[in-house]
């Protein structure tokens, strides 16, 4: 009769996996290795790992072991590995950074079966050893540049679409900001800003997609609020063509104040449109 339950447990896993792939387009499963405890670490390791549609990851708390499904055309295994690394769990490939690991709560920290001699972005360092290599030949700010250019630049039209408070157009350009966004590969990102982008990309292709949903402006600059704080985070560790100028605007998100991103120093205020299109001030310039 014990037995049973354990059958059951199998039988469900079998299933859970099988809708994933259902759910999942272009799927591929592998199963790996990730070290930690508790339930606690299950939920962090899944979360970590997981992206709508795209990723999916089911981690069992006695054996270690973690299936990943995934769509193959537009993440990997590796990928998946180092936002989990990232989020402080080491696996067989990435090693968590030392102060992530040291921070989480005590009933998570697993026995490490390999010790940390590097400095605290680990992970970070050995992939930007390793997956930067085969782009030693290009210079190093050009390739920063081209490979989040496509975020930016569709980031900032949407910006321009939500001066005009045009609301098909702001869904359209945040449809593009979205593909822009999954799109971007990790491996060509500096150590600095790969840090930046696995703690924002979540919130970023969130956001993204919700202004996509929508063709109301007052939902979408809602929306763009949250949207230019991510963006924020990694323009400041990004290198840029040009100035980006970083702009407030006291009225906005009910009085509570609201910043963006502009290319132009000049405000033009995308949370009021022509109401009250200078209505703000550059804060902070970014080069």
């Amino acid at each position: 009769m014990k037995s049973i339950p354990k059958i059951l447990i199998t039988i469900f896993i079998l299933l859970s996996v099988v809708a994933c792939k259902a759910q999942i387009k272009n799927a591929s499963s592998e199963t790996v290795k990730i070290y930690g405890n508790c339930e606690m670490c299950e939920a962090t390791i899944e979360k970590a790992g997981n992206v709508k549609k795209i990723a999916e990851v089911d981690w069992n708390e006695e054996t270690k072991m973690a299936t990943l499904t995934f769509d193959s055309k537009k993440t990997n295994r590796d990928e998946i590995l180092k936002r989990i690394a990232l989020a402080g769990y080491d696996s067989d490939s990435y090693l968590a950074p030392l102060d992530t690991y040291s921070q989480l709560p005590s009933c998570c920290q697993y026995e490490r079966k390999a010790k940390l001699t590097e400095n605290k972005e680990s992970v970070v360092a050995t992939v930007s050893k390793t997956d930067m290599h085969d782009h030693a030949d290009m210079p190093a700010q050009k390739q920063e540049i081209q490979t989040l250019k496509a975020v930016f630049d569709n980031y900032f039209a949407l910006k321009d679409a939500l001066v005009k408070t045009d609301g098909e157009l702001a869904s359209s350009k945040a449809g593009v900001l979205s593909s822009a966004i999954s799109a971007v590969k990790m491996e060509k990102l500096t150590a600095e800003e790969h840090t930046v982008w696995m703690k924002v990309v979540k919130d970023l292709g969130l956001d993204a997609g919700r202004i996509a949903e929508t063709k109301d402006p007052t939902h979408q600059r809602e929306h763009f609020i949250a949207l230019s704080k991510s963006m924020y985070q990694l323009t400041k560790v990004s290198k840029q063509a040009s100035p980006v100028y970083y702009q407030f605007c006291p009225m906005a998100n009910d009085g509570k104040g609201a910043n963006w991103l502009s290319k132009e120093n000049s405000v033009k205020n995308p949370y009021y449109g022509s109401m009250m299109l200078t209505c703000g001030s550059t804060i902070e310039t970014i080069k």
